[in-house]
C-alpha cells in the first residue's frame, strides 16, 4: 500500500507487492537477475493461489458444519463492512503512534511472542484436516490412542454445565502440534523466511475459511472501502511506510530474489506479497464459491471467473512494478478485477438478482420481524 526507495524498495504492511532489502550493510540498490525474479514472483503467485483455493473450499466445509451443528456463525454485516476501513485506519494510525513513542525493541519482543503463539494454532488448524485424510498403517495405529479434555463450569442458577473446553485429539494430533511448535521456535529464534511463509500461508488459509461476508453486497462494500483506504494511506501520508519499515512479522509472504546467488540461508533481497492481498479478495472469492454451490445446476462459474481475475490482477501488479520500478498497491488492481469480472458475468448470464439475494446464513423470520419493527 505504500512505496519508498531507501536502499531498496519497501512495501507497506498489508497490501503491496514490492522488493525489500533486509540487509543494512550496503546502500547499493539491488538489481535482481531475471531467473531470480521469475522464481520469487512465481512462488508468491502460486502460494497466494494455493491459499485462496484451499481456503475457499474449506469455507464450504465450515459453513456446512455450522449448519449441521446449529452453531451461530459470526458474519460480516453491511455496517461492519462499511466501518472496517475506518477501524483499520484508526488501528494503523494507533500503531504509528506506538512506533513513535515506544522503543522498537519492546514492540518486536511483544510481536514475536504473539505471532509465535497464534502461528502454532493457525498452522495446526491448517494442516489438521489434511492429516485426517492420510491413511497410513502407522498413522492409523497412532489414531487408536484417543484423548478428551473437558473444562466445564457448574452454576447453581443454571441447570446444565457451561462447557468452556471440549477438545478431542489423538497421538497424530499430538505429533502435529509438536511439529507446529518446532516451526514456531524456528521462527522465534531465526526469523527465517521459510518459517515466515509457513505461518503466513497458515494465517491466510484460516482467515479465508473463517471470514464470511454473508452477502455479495457486503463483500463489494468492504473491497470498495479498502480500495480507497489503500490509496489514501499509501499516497496521502507516510504512515504506512513507517509502519511497514518498523515491523518484521509474518504478515506477508516473502521470497528471496538472490536465492540462486546466495542460497537459502544467506539470501536477503526479498519480493513480498502482503497477506491483505490474499485474505480480503480470497474471502470474496470463497463467498462466490459458496454462492455457486447453491445454484441449479451447480457449477463453479463465478468462482472460476473471480479466481482468474485474481491471477490477472497479481500479474498486472508485478508487470506495473517492473515497468515503473516502484512499489504498487495490489488492491488497486485486485479490487476492480475481482469485483468487476463476476458482476459482469452475472449481468451476461442474468444472475444479478440471485447473486445479490444470496446469503450464507439467511436471517430467521424472527430476526427479520424484529428488524422491521
Amino acid at each position: 500500500m505504500a512505496a519508498s526507495t531507501e536502499n531498496a524498495t519497501l512495501s507497506p504492511i498489508l497490501d503491496t507487492i514490492d522488493i525489500i532489502n533486509q540487509s543494512n550493510t550496503t546502500k547499493e540498490a539491488f538489481v535482481a537477475r531475471t531467473d531470480g525474479m521469475l522464481l520469487s514472483y512465481s512462488f508468491l503467485v502460486l502460494a497466494a493461489l494455493l491459499c485462496v483455493y484451499y481456503g475457499a473450499y474449506r469455507s464450504i466445509t465450515r459453513k456446512n458444519k455450522q449448519k449441521d451443528s446449529g452453531e451461530k456463525p459470526d458474519v460480516l454485516t453491511a455496517k461492519d463492512a462499511a466501518m472496517f476501513p475506518f477501524i483499520a485506519s484508526g488501528f494503523l494510525f494507533g500503531i504509528y503512534l506506538v512506533i513513535l513513542l515506544v522503543s522498537k525493541e519492546y514492540i518486536t519482543f511483544v510481536l514475536n511472542i504473539y505471532f509465535f503463539l497464534i502461528g502454532i494454532v493457525a498452522l495446526y488448524r491448517a494442516i489438521q484436516p489434511a492429516l485426517g485424510k492420510i491413511n497410513l498403517p502407522f498413522l492409523t495405529k497412532l489414531r487408536e490412542r484417543q484423548f478428551h479434555i473437558k473444562l466445564s463450569e457448574n452454576q447453581a442458577s443454571v441447570t446444565t454445565d457451561i462447557m468452556h473446553i471440549d477438545f478431542k485429539f489423538d497421538l497424530v494430533d499430538v505429533a502435529a502440534i509438536f511439529v507446529c511448535i518446532l516451526v514456531g521456535v524456528w521462527y522465534l529464534l531465526k526469523r527465517h523466511w521459510i518459517a515466515n511463509n509457513i505461518f503466513g500461508i497458515a494465517f491466510s488459509i484460516n482467515a479465508i475459511e473463517i471470514l464470511h461476508f454473508n452477502k455479495i453486497f457486503n463483500g463489494c462494500i468492504l473491497l470498495g472501502g479498502l480500495f480507497i483506504y489503500d490509496i489514501f494511506w499509501v499516497f496521502g501520508t507516510n504512515v504506512m511506510i513507517t509502519v511497514a519499515k518498523s515491523f518484521d512479522a509474518p504478515i506477508k509472504l516473502i521470497f528471496p530474489q538472490d536465492l540462486i546467488e546466495n542460497g537459502i540461508f544467506a539470501a536477503n533481497k526479498f519480493a513480498m506479497l502482503g497477506l491483505g492481498d490474499i485474505v480480503v479478495p480470497g474471502a470474496f472469492i470463497a463467498l462466490l464459491l459458496r454462492y455457486d454451490m447453491t445454484r441449479k445446476p451447480s457449477s463453479t462459474r463465478y468462482f472460476n471467473v473471480s479466481f482468474i481475475a485474481y491471477v490477472i490482477a497479481l500479474l498486472i501488479t508485478i508487470l506495473i512494478l517492473q515497468i515503473f520500478k516502484h512499489g504498487q498497491p495490489a488492491l488497486l488492481y485486485i479490487v476492480p478485477l475481482c469485483v468487476g469480472f463476476p458482476l459482469l458475468t452475472a449481468l451476461i448470464y442474468k444472475d444479478w438478482a440471485s447473486m445479490f439475494a444470496y446469503e450464507d446464513h439467511p436471517s430467521t423470520p424472527e430476526v427479520v420481524e424484529k428488524k422491521n419493527e
